[in-house]
């Protein structure tokens, strides 16, 4: 089956090269076979016409063969229609024949009747027919081309009337020849501009060849480079390849960068719930071998494990949320005022924690499509966020601002900040700066809700300088459906 496919496979070069060469092939059977059949009617044109008018004026004199004969003045006739040694060439240029109504030759200008008036006398089966013939036509004498015409004398006497057309023929063979010599030329010629125009032209064919063999060798960063002289559909298919390389290698390095997300996302969860299940199967084995007997120490270890479960329940609640975030779940939306939102959140802030300043910027209605229920988490995941990674005396500022039709949120704590290595992987799942504390998917969640609402979310900080999350909704929320 390999085999068959490759003797299947045939070069396009040299298909171009083949339709080129025999549409010219074409061009040229054609224009030559227009010329010749031109010529040839042009030259019988002109020697119809001298026979013709050859035979008008004999037609028109109404003299007998006998008067012919005997008028001396016509001498010029017989040196014109009867050359000399007349009867040594058996096909001459020209025949003037007089024949009777049997169609027999008879003797003219006191001359017997010569090879090739017989002969032109046999070729004419009937004088009468072609006499009234209005064009002459083809006939053939010791096996020579003529074209015959005839007239009818007073006396009922035929003259026939021929003129040679071999010389025309051999002519129109020369003229063939000479086209086809110069057709064959050019054809060889066309070929060898074809091949060589097709070979400059096909050379971004091959590159893009050679980039998507590189490419399936693993060297995603190559890219099909542009010729010198492109032509317009070539470019077009380069640009076109170009950009789905460019959407190859991003889907692959997203898939690699979501597959190693995948695999630390796996990692840290196993050890984030490891650690849960491994303190309450320590107390277990510990109340199971009598070693808790004071009541006290029972508690503490009763007070551990529901620690534990619950810190276990939120981190499975927290994954839960984040593997529907993924799935890109359908938002409830509808009109929410934004500003309530933040002095909810800041009103819970102050109850958690009485002795944090607390500045709210959220003056009068701001109104924004979006999912209310999920709005709350984020705001509720920043201030949980300021409320574990800063002491309790930092100042925090909560606002709500417009900007360019959009709708923007802020929470800015005066805290440590963050290293610029840190803030580069603050929206990462289970990632704690300087292992605080914390299941570190709170802003991974925020990330997912905002984004789901076609917002982004950044933040703003360095070390002794606090953290600013700054939230941008569009101003009329995501589209539905």
């Amino acid at each position: 089956m390999r085999r068959a496919h490759r003797h299947g496979v045939h070069s396009l070069r040299a298909k171009l090269t083949a339709a080129n060469v025999a549409l010219l092939a074409l061009g040229i059977v054609a224009a030559t076979a227009v010329s010749l059949v031109g010529m040839r009617h042009y030259l019988l044109d002109q020697v119809d016409s001298e026979l013709t008018k050859t035979r008008s004026s004999l037609a028109g004199s109404g003299l007998t063969l006998r008067q012919i004969d005997s008028v001396r003045i016509l001498g010029f006739v017989r040196d014109r229609l009867v050359p000399e040694h007349a009867d040594e060439q058996p096909t001459p240029d020209s025949v003037f024949a007089a024949v009777d109504a049997r169609g027999r030759a008879v003797t003219v200008f006191g001359i017997e009747p010569t090879e090739a008036q017989r002969g032109l006398a046999d070729a004419v089966d009937d004088p009468g027919a072609l006499a009234r013939a209005p064009d002459p036509y083809d006939v053939t004498v010791h096996g020579a081309p003529y074209r015959a015409t005839a007239t009818r004398l007073a006396d009922g006497t035929y003259v026939l009337l021929a003129t040679s057309t071999d010389a025309l023929h051999k002519g129109l063979v020369k003229a063939l020849k000479l086209d086809l010599a110069v057709g064959t030329l050019l054809l060889a010629l066309l070929a060898c501009l074809t091949l060589f125009s097709v070979r400059r032209r096909m050379r971004p064919l091959e590159d893009m060849v050679e980039t998507s063999s590189a490419i399936a060798e693993g060297d995603l960063t190559r890219r099909v480079p542009s010729s010198h002289h492109p032509t317009q559909e070539v470019e077009q298919l380069r640009l076109a390849l170009n950009s789905m390389l460019h959407q190859v290698e991003t889907a692959y390095r997203t898939r690699e960068h979501s597959a190693a997300q995948l695999r630390r996302f796996v990692a840290d969860a196993s050890h984030e719930l490891r650690t849960p299940l491994s303190a309450i199967r320590g107390y277990l084995q510990l109340y199971d071998q009598g070693m808790l007997r004071d009541p006290a120490e029972r508690r503490r270890a009763w007070d551990r494990m529901n620690g534990e479960v619950d810190r276990m329940g939120r981190l499975v609640d927290e994954l839960l949320t984040l593997a529907r975030l993924d799935q890109r779940p359908e938002l409830r939306l509808r009109e929410v005022d934004v500003s309530r939102l933040v002095r909810d959140a800041a009103e819970d802030l102050r109850a958690q924690q009485p002795g944090r300043p607390v500045t709210v910027d959220a003056a009068g209605a701001v109104l924004v499509r979006a999912d209310e229920s999920g709005l709350r988490q984020v705001l509720a995941n920043l201030v949980a966020n300021v409320r574990t990674h800063t002491p309790a005396d930092v100042p925090v500022r909560l606002a709500v601002e417009r900007a360019d039709g959009a709708v923007r949120l802020l929470v800015a704590d005066k805290g440590p900040g963050l290293a610029p290595d840190d803030a580069a992987r603050v929206f990462d799942r289970f990632f704690r700066a300087g292992g605080g504390a914390g299941s570190g998917l709170g802003l991974a969640i925020v990330q997912g809700v905002v984004h789901a609402h076609g917002g982004e979310v950044t933040v703003r900080t360095s070390p002794g300088e606090g953290l600013t999350v700054t939230v941008e909704l569009p101003g009329r929320g995501p589209a539905c459906g």
